[in-house]
């Protein structure tokens, strides 16, 4: 029983599982020596607790039958799983059949065809595209057959839809031979020759691109299937997948949505080990709020990292290691083995199927080219490429695998290359028809509309009556749940501010009105971060607990008696993984409001990928349209240099092309109806938003409004001052955003400047209110002095991007002033006491 545990935990070191090394190994402890066993012992019948099916067999079987499961051309990690049920599963399904599976002919044809398309196409590029980058599949061939059979599997399970997601290396291989997309367009666009039409702006290279497809399973059934567009950041792309395929598993009539929407992500092997984000990912795999059902994760194991050896970019035996600790099971397959590895991919489907959770497939491989087909690889690794030169390729070791067993014939073989050469060089003729990319000014043009050029925005109001009916039911909790009562006081007091209509409803209680609305009109609400069911600054109650019982209730899911569903997930402690997550959400459903909260505004630095590659860029580069929403606490309250700034400026500098929007709000109704405006709005004119949100304003007792303001207003991107009696007598005209104003407000009315100096609210930044902000200038017709005021300093914050838009608007009489920090290298002061001095200097330096 030892002998047998052993194989069952490290068989896969005596399994031949590496193309490049098939050099028989040895491990002590899977000696028949090591358990006190001998050749004299292998005719002697001992128990062995019914290993593939047999509860007594001679040593000679059971050495046998484990060499057969745990040492072949597949090696299993799985003994690390904790759940018995799962683990004795997998292996009873591997020792049932010694880990294989016994193809028919016609299966090994279609595995060869796959093999085939794999390397055909590849040479073919190679062949008429001297030295593009492509990112050769070559030497991980198998991939193609994989994932047909994956696909295959995937029909008797009647999955609906797939989503990909992998880097560049095979991409296109798995564009033309997986996803369907047609091989004369793939040539067209190595030659040039592409549809204007069809690129998004600025576009991208062919090797980042996604494609949708349609894959027809021979039992009838067809699944669909998406490979998102990815930017060169090799693994950003996992947990958008993932959240796309969560927002269809909820929005989803099916009885088991989970396994009707298959997530597959194809890594490398260098990447699955050092990219932080496959470990974030790979975290979101069971919990409540991020969890799909359980992912094929397919790492295409090179060997290499551009030119970096495994032994230099990992301190683990194996790149899969880090699954480990999500307790997946893990299997090696030797990538010169096409049926081994076709075999591996249908068990790690029905696992996924039956269980809901990740399994890894480690496809070991090698790089047939350098990193690019320009790259020498032999600089490098000279050895390594000396033999992989003279390895055979996969189809052709296939081939004579096949023809010694007597498995398929000559003819069928010359059939199946001459048949694919033949779609290859029609598809390639076929392509020189297309007319060659003319680039125009309108291709080059980069236009940014004005204010008054952009949709209007939809209407936001709501009637005051069921607004107040909404009131009431989210501040009513059923009479048995037992509520904290501290939380029942703050329900209590918000019921009475509608009730006898007062000025007092503050931030988060216009938000959960806002988030009401949406739900009774059958919106889906999302919103996620770290603690946002609670709010970081206890504004949000969202989800209560009870005090003695482990219920959990939710207000905001009680409204109507039909509505759309309210969601809050706590996340765990991630940032680039769960804002990838809510962008793939909100790429894949546009009735949802997607929200993501940082627990503080510079926290999204963890996430700065994602804004960089994706929100800022998905909509010019491929055509993805995203409206997520980015809640980041922002303010200067003496809090030190992480929790002041949510780095405004980084936002600001990726504006262009009306991209996205970015705001900076000083009342509940504008968050409220910003809100509802980011829902309804027409979904050809969906943009991602960018927050400022307020610390401080949450309870300050100026940024209050009353039912009226919520139920009958509108979003209003500037904010003149609505206190001045004679706009005439108006000297200085002070602009300015979100909590600044009040500091600014509180010291006007102490200095007695009233009637001498505005207060405007540039509440949206971006897209730019050039026609606000002209007509408000025009009614202070005898200001000046001009003032820009922030909190930030001068290297940061919005004025680098307000001084040359405000410049253009203003006359030769005016005269621009900036009011703030100076520049400095960190965001702010760590004393409190040099915050309220720099503070005060600042206010007073806006007011004059």
């Amino acid at each position: 029983m030892n002998l047998i545990g052993q194989y069952r935990r490290r068989g896969h070191v005596l399994a031949d599982i590496n193309p490049l090394d098939r050099s028989q190994r040895s491990s002590p402890e899977l000696e028949l020596e090591y358990h006190g066993l001998s050749m004299w012992d292998l005719d002697r019948e001992f128990y062995c607790g019914g290993l593939g099916g047999y509860e007594k067999a001679t040593l000679r079987q059971i050495s046998s039958l484990l060499k057969e499961t745990y040492c072949g051309n597949i090696g299993s990690e799985y003994m690390h799983i904790l759940d018995q049920d799962e683990l004795s599963w997998i292996r009873e399904r591997m020792e049932s059949t010694g880990n294989k599976t016994e193809f028919t002919n016609d299966h090994r044809k279609v595995i060869l065809h796959k093999l085939n398309q794999a390397m055909a196409f590849e040479q073919y590029l190679h062949k008429k595209f001297i030295g593009h980058k492509r990112f050769s599949l070559e030497g991980a061939d198998t991939l193609i057959p994989m994932l047909h059979y994956l696909l295959e599997e995937a029909g008797e399970y009647e999955v609906k839809k797939a989503y990909f997601g992998m880097a560049h290396r095979g991409r296109l291989n798995v564009l033309v031979n997986t996803l369907n997309k047609p091989y004369r367009k793939v040539f067209a666009e190595f030659g040039g020759n592409i549809d204007p039409d069809t690129i998004q702006g600025s576009g991208d290279v062919k090797y980042h691109l996604g494609e949708k497809g349609m894959h027809e399973c021979s039992n009838g059934h067809n699944i669909e299937l998406e490979l998102l567009p990815n930017p060169s950041h090799l693994e950003a792309v996992n947990p958008v997948v993932e959240g796309a395929a969560r927002a269809q598993i909820d929005h989803s009539d099916f009885e088991n949505p989970e396994s009707k929407y298959l997530p597959i992500l194809i890594h490398g092997d260098a990447a699955f080990a050092g990219q932080g984000v496959v470990a974030e990912t790979l975290n979101m795999s069971q919990l409540r709020g991020y969890k799909t059902g359980g992912t094929i994760h397919l790492i295409i194991n090179n060997q290499i990292g551009f030119t970096t050896l495994p032994e230099d970019g990992r301190s683990t035996e194996y790149a899969s290691d880090l699954a480990k600790t999500i307790l997946a099971p893990i299997f090696h397959v030797n990538g010169d083995e096409p049926e081994a590895a076709v075999h591996v991919i249908k068990l790690a489907l029905e696992y996924r199927q039956k269980y809901a959770k990740d399994v890894v497939i480690d496809l070991i491989c090698y790089r047939q080219h350098g990193h690019n087909e320009g790259d020498e690889p032999g600089f490098t690794q000279p050895g390594m490429y000396k033999f992989i030169h003279k390895h055979k390729k996969v189809r052709d070791i296939y081939v004579e695998t096949l023809m010694r067993k007597h498995k398929i014939s000559q003819a069928d073989v010359d059939e199946i290359i001459d048949d694919f050469e033949q779609i290859l060089e029609e598809a390639f003729e076929d392509a020189k028809n297309a007319k060659p990319l003319e680039v125009t000014d309108r291709l080059l043009s980069r236009h940014e509309a004005k204010q008054q050029e952009l949709p209007k925005f939809p209407d936001t109001t709501y009637d005051v009556e069921k607004l107040k009916d909404i009131a009431i039911r989210i501040n009513t909790v059923p009479p048995d749940f037992d509520a904290n009562p501290k939380l029942l006081r703050i329900l209590a007091k918000r019921a009475e501010i509608v009730a006898k209509n007062l000025k007092k409803i503050e931030w988060g209680y216009a938000e959960a009105l806002a988030f009401g609305t949406l739900l009774t009109e059958d919106y889906t609400v999302r919103i996620s971060g770290q603690d946002v069911e609670r709010g970081t600054f206890s504004h949000r109650h969202s989800v209560l607990h009870g005090t003695e019982t482990n219920h959990n209730f939710i207000p905001l899911n009680h409204v109507a008696e039909k509505q759309g569903t309210y969601y809050a997930y706590n996340s765990h402690l991630s940032e680039f993984a769960v804002l990838g997550f809510e962008f793939g959400y909100s790429v894949t459903n546009d009735t949802s409001l997607v929200i993501w909260e940082a627990q503080f505004g510079d926290f999204v630095n963890g996430a700065q990928i994602i804004v960089d590659q994706f929100i800022s860029a998905s909509e010019k580069k491929w055509g993805q349209r995203s409206d997520v929403v980015l809640n980041l606490p922002h303010g200067y309250e003496g809090q030190g240099p992480e929790h002041s700034s949510a780095r405004l400026e980084r936002f600001l500098q990726m504006c262009a092309e009306d991209n996205m929007q970015v705001c900076n709000l000083t009342t509940p109704a504008q968050y409220y109806h910003l809100l509802r405006k980011q829902a309804k709005q027409n979904a050809s004119f969906k943009k991602p938003l960018i927050l400022m949100t307020p610390k401080s304003l949450l309870r300050h007792p100026l940024a209050v409004n009353d039912i009226e303001e919520l139920a009958n207003g509108s979003f209003k991107p500037l904010i003149v001052d609505g206190e001045i009696e004679d706009n005439s007598a108006v000297k200085r005209v002070v602009l300015c955003s979100g909590k600044v104003y009040y500091d600014l407000y509180q010291q006007r009315e102490k200095d007695g400047l009233q009637n001498e100096v505005a207060l405007v609210r540039l509440e949206q930044f971006y897209p730019y209110p050039d026609h606000d902000i002209s007509e408000a200038l025009k009614t202070y017709k005898n200001a000046k002095d001009i003032v820009w005021c922030q909190e930030e300093s001068k290297n940061m914050g919005a004025w680098s991007f307000i001084y040359p838009r405000l410049s253009e608007q203003l006359s030769s009489k005016h005269k621009l002033h900036y009011a703030g920090r100076l520049a400095s290298a960190s965001p702010a002061v760590g004393q409190m006491a040099s915050h309220l001095v720099e503070q005060e200097r600042l206010v007073r330096q806006a007011l004059g």
